[in-house]
């Protein structure tokens, strides 16, 4: 081995530090969503302002998931994803400052948000970074262990905020900050490209026949705009972003909508409304999506998806149809089972679809697909503005309607696999 060709780090090493780096920019998903009756007390804000507040960030994230994810195929993910940290950072800081100085102001809020939300697009970068140090045969687990734990974020958040307040509103944006500030440490010294990317600069167009001698299998394109290109054009990456529109926009949506839910329609306290969704929908959400990625390197993303995009459509009935709290809470945790099992599912698929332009499709089907977190929450609102007290419940009718679209598009990338010639726009 030559020290030109020397390796540093390692598929488990990536993917440890990859998931750390999406875990602690995912957290911006909360960003004010536990501390948001804080800032409603201090401004006075009506609840379409607080609605923006809370949305602003996901609004960011969501997007920049598009060039991000794109842009690792150019300059590599530890870059890309230190720039994310560090951008995460100063969004996080300029809060701090802002509460230390006593200055708040809705606007300035907003922009901090909308700075601090970059941190929710490390999702596509990350899972460009994983994907390039893993085999086909591997990536359901790696990128579902990405994805699970780094979803797990707003969740413990969501439990450990409301304790933090206690030490005042300023200090726990502190401390979320230095949180921050350790991650992008961490990933600096121990964040490691593949061998490919430091190839590519000492021998140009010979790196990739190098490269495949030490195993790996997924190669980017080289440039961010032929990357999402290449990616837009794949009308297989199109369907991946309407079913993840379905379980990771809806599993956004749901972590919003569900305290108000529960709030509302079954009269139960914020601290246990906090608990039901933070532990037994976010966590479970994030963390059974490990299993989706394993299950899909078993026997495929497409028969798991159609399993388990059921079991969402089972769930929404549930809901709909449920007017007590036990009943409500088998629903809410089959939709959690079944979002987090397609979650893994899908992108299990993506690096398979999209193998020539992986980073741009992940920033599609990422920061399209979580639009839906956005989008989600005001059709629910106004369901339950059409229908009165019985809309929380039939603004569920929704996610019956995505899940029956995404059963139907399984169906067809598997009957796809066996029939060749069934859907020749799908080659």
């Amino acid at each position: 081995m030559t020290k030109r060709s020397k390796i540093k780090g390692s598929p488990k090493l990536a993917l440890i530090t990859g998931t750390l780096a999406f875990f602690i920019g995912f957290t911006a998903v909360s960003l004010f969503s536990v501390t948001v009756h804080k800032f409603s007390s201090i401004l006075h804000l009506s609840i379409e302002e607080i609605g923006w507040l809370i949305a602003i960030p996901l609004l960011t994230g969501s997007l920049l998931r598009i060039p991000f994810g794109a842009l690792v195929e150019k300059y590599g993910g530890k870059k890309v994803i230190l720039t994310q940290l560090i951008i995460a950072f100063i969004g996080m800081l300029s809060i701090v400052i802002i509460l230390f100085l006593n200055d708040v102001s809705y606007l300035l809020l907003l922009i901090s948000g909308a700075i601090a939300g970059t941190g929710i697009s490390t999702f596509s970068s990350g899972i460009a970074y994983v994907s390039y140090w893993f085999p086909q045969r591997n990536q359901g687990f790696a990128l579902g262990t990405f994805a699970g734990i780094g979803n797990t974020s707003p969740g413990i958040f969501t439990v450990i905020l409301p304790y933090l307040l206690s030490f005042g509103l300023t200090n726990v944006y502190l401390i979320w900050s230095l949180i921050v500030l350790f991650g992008i440490i961490i990933f600096f010294f121990f964040g490691q490209d593949v061998i490919y990317f430091r190839l590519r600069k000492e021998i140009g167009d010979k790196a990739i026949n190098e490269a495949k001698t030490y195993g790996e299998e997924i190669f980017p394109s080289s440039n961010a705009s032929k990357s999402i290109i290449n990616s837009a054009k794949e009308p297989k990456v199109w369907l991946l972003t309407i079913m993840y529109l379905t379980s990771f926009g809806g599993f956004e949506a749901l972590t919003v909508w569900l305290p108000t839910y529960w709030q509302n329609f079954l009269h139960i306290s914020i601290v246990e409304a906090g608990f039901l969704v933070g532990i037994l929908f976010s966590l479970l959400t994030a963390l059974i999506r490990v299993l989706g990625g394993f299950l899909s390197d078993r026997i495929g993303g497409e028969k798991v998806s159609l399993i388990s995009y059921s079991i969402i459509v089972l769930g929404s009935i549930i809901m709909i149809t449920s007017f007590k709290i036990n009943t409500s809470l088998l629903g809410e945790i089959s939709l959690a089972i079944g979002m987090g099992i397609a979650n893994g599912a899908v992108y299990k698929m993506v690096p398979k679809y999209a193998s020539n332009s992986v980073g741009g499709a992940s920033g599609l089907v990422g920061g399209l697909g979580s639009v839906g977190g956005i989008i989600i929450p005001p059709i629910m609102a106004s369901i339950v503005n059409l229908y009165g007290y019985d809309g929380y419940a039939y603004g569920f009718t929704l996610f019956i309607i995505l899940g029956l679209i995404s059963i139907l598009i399984a169906e067809i990338l598997n009957k796809n696999l066996r029939c060749k010639n069934c859907f020749p726009n799908l080659k």
